[in-house]
């Protein structure tokens, strides 16, 4: 028995070093191959074509996945991955400028992203087009939002047996009021502005009348610039769009795109690659990814040094007072020690802030303008809005010097709410029972299982006012407009990119490139060199940083419950962020 034990725990231990060692092997290798393929330049070849798969989710910087690149692989459905905006609209840039590339394939698949966002890529696609090199567009089906950014190729491509969505726009937010009540949740709301509807979903229906008339508005201005850019494309009137658009040509014969030029050639996938041939002059394509694209290197002009750097930092996401735990969140405090250092570094000479973003704690927001306020008093600021930059979006941008915008950018919504849930009902149904001993009026205010009572009902009323006040005093002295005429335009509006250029709120319609040239300008540089903040995680932090949770997380938020996810997260944050709240009503997304 003894030598039995003494062999198996010998066993034990051998299998355990042997899986040590294989593990140590193994991690060495994978981490040898990264290194070795980080350190090497990518090498254009001639004929080369810059390839765009346009799948997976847009955000405005992607954190790369090294392994997912060594090995080809997504760790998630490919769908689910994320595209950076900044690699598309670089790789489109060094291509242009490289000689052996001789034009651009867009593989159209479906790529989740709002329409400022694919108006910047858009931009870009037609500046390339003034290199004299070609564009060749294809797709199974194409989304709406998709083939607003194709319809500049010089082919567009559908498989003859796909589709073609070009139906308008709606918006079709999911009102949860009915549930809450069912199971005993009252949401005690306070705010400021006629049109704040972010608390809607929880109080009411169906949309207010006010709601459904910002709506209506930003929604056919959006679909106006759209239609009016696919009409300059493809040389259709803009009548004909509409009457296809009521036509549903998704579900029309495919001869019917063809017949109505929305496309050129119904082609399967070999068939474009014959006709990418055919522009290289029966060269055989290269064909080359925008994510290795992103990685050729481009000489410098390292003849003399440079006059300095401009500074582009990225804040996107909700804005919240300090918990990271949320993907893609603006964090108050972080935000606000990345300014200050970017304030205090001379080499420095001006800041493009490029804001993406819905809004989130009002606190937060108050601490990130302070800290953009100390910033101008020391170089320029310039401010470049993503698809949002709206309400608490909007207040963080407010003090800079110059603002500029998409014109599909949804901004504005300035106004103040709190929302806060009370669970006594549902205590009540489920057998509990609270009592309370206290030495002051308000000294159990907040506790979840009672409603409000009625002064403190007024106070809290108050206080939202008060933030509302502040609100409309940072606007206005931020953009040199009296109070009186930001309030004719606050109420929690929300504006086009478009339509805020009129009313004031922003001074220029453009890009994040268009913002780096004025903040050039402003700086008085002739030479300089452009520096991102705040600089994302490496390799190794991610892995660190990633749980089996942060997974499932993902999965979900790219799958069927989307919606309901981000609804039940929203509010979890609400719970741990200061309420008071300075919010875009709902995210939307128009495909």
């Amino acid at each position: 028995m003894k030598d039995f034990l003494k062999y198996t725990l010998a066993t034990i231990t051998g299998l355990f070093l042997t899986g040590v060692l294989l593990f140590f092997f193994l991690f060495s290798v994978v981490i040898g191959s990264i290194i070795s393929s980080s350190d090497k330049d990518v090498i254009v070849k001639e004929s080369s074509v810059l390839e765009l798969k346009l799948e997976g989710t847009l955000s405005e910087r992607a954190l790369e996945n090294p392994l997912a690149d060594l090995f080809d692989i997504n760790p998630l459905n490919s769908s689910q991955s994320s595209v950076g905006l900044n690699d598309l609209l670089s790789s489109i840039k060094k291509a242009k400028n490289h000689s052996n590339i001789k034009g651009i394939y867009i593989e159209a698949k479906n790529l989740s992203a709002s329409f400022a966002s694919l108006e910047a890529i858009r931009k870009a696609l037609i500046d390339f087009k003034e290199s004299g090199k070609f564009i060749i567009s294809y797709a199974d089906q194409y989304t709406q939002g998709l083939y607003y950014l194709a319809s500049v190729a010089d082919e567009v491509h559908l498989n003859p047996k796909g589709g073609l969505l070009w139906a308008g726009l709606a918006a079709q937010p999911m009102f949860y009021t009915t549930l809450l009540k069912n199971i005993g949740v009252d949401m005690q709301i306070f705010k400021v502005g006629t049109y704040k509807s972010a608390v809607e979903p929880y109080t009411e229906t169906k949309m207010s009348q006010a709601n459904k008339e910002q709506v209506s508005v930003f929604l056919n201005d959006i679909w106006s610039h759209i239609v009016s850019g696919v009409s300059t494309a493809r040389n259709i009137s803009q009548e004909k769009l509409q009457e296809y658009a009521d036509k549903m040509v998704l579900f029309q014969p495919t001869e019917f795109a063809l017949n109505n030029h929305l496309v050129d050639k119904l082609s399967y996938r070999y068939d474009v690659q014959n006709a990418i041939k055919e522009k290289l002059n029966g060269e055989k394509a290269n064909y080359i990814s925008f994510k290795k694209m992103k990685h050729v290197f481009i000489p410098k002009d390292q003849t003399k040094k440079k006059d300095g750097n401009i500074a582009i930092y990225y804040a996107e996401g909700d804005i919240v007072d300090a918990s990271n735990k949320f993907a893609s969140a603006i964090v108050g405090e972080s935000v606000v020690k990345d300014l200050k250092k970017l304030e205090e570094n001379e080499n420095i000479k001006a800041v493009v802030l490029r804001v993406n973003s819905p809004g989130g704690s009002a606190y937060a927001s108050e601490q990130i303008w302070k800290a953009v306020v100390d910033l101008k008093a020391k170089k320029p600021v310039i401010v470049s809005m993503g698809d949002y930059a709206a309400s608490g979006g909007y207040y963080i941008s407010a003090a800079a010097d110059h603002i500029i915008a998409e014109p599909t950018t949804l901004t504005g919504s300035i106004g103040i709410f709190a929302m806060i849930p009370s669970f006594e009902k549902v205590a009540n149904k489920v057998g509990l029972n609270f009592d309370v001993v206290k030495t002051n009026k308000h000294a159990d205010f907040g506790s979840i299982f009672r409603n409000f009572n009625a002064d403190e009902r007024q106070l809290l009323q108050f206080y939202i006012e008060e933030g509302y006040g502040l609100f409309i005093k940072r606007c206005a002295d931020g953009r040199g407009i009296s109070e009186e005429e930001i309030r004719k335009i606050a109420e929690g509006r929300v504006w086009t990119g478009a339509k805020a250029k009129e009313i004031g709120l922003i001074d220029e319609l453009g890009g994040l490139n268009d913002a780096l040239e004025y903040a050039v300008s402003k700086a008085g540089l002739t030479t300089y060199n452009v520096r991102t903040y705040p600089t994302q995680p490496d390799f190794f932090e991610q892995l660190l940083q990633m749980t089996s949770q942060d997974m499932v997380k993902t999965y979900i938020e790219n799958s069927k419950f989307k919606d309901l996810f981000n609804q039940a997260e929203y509010i979890e944050r609400l719970s741990e962020d200061s309420f008071l709240q300075a919010r875009l009503p709902y995210i939307l997304n128009f495909q």
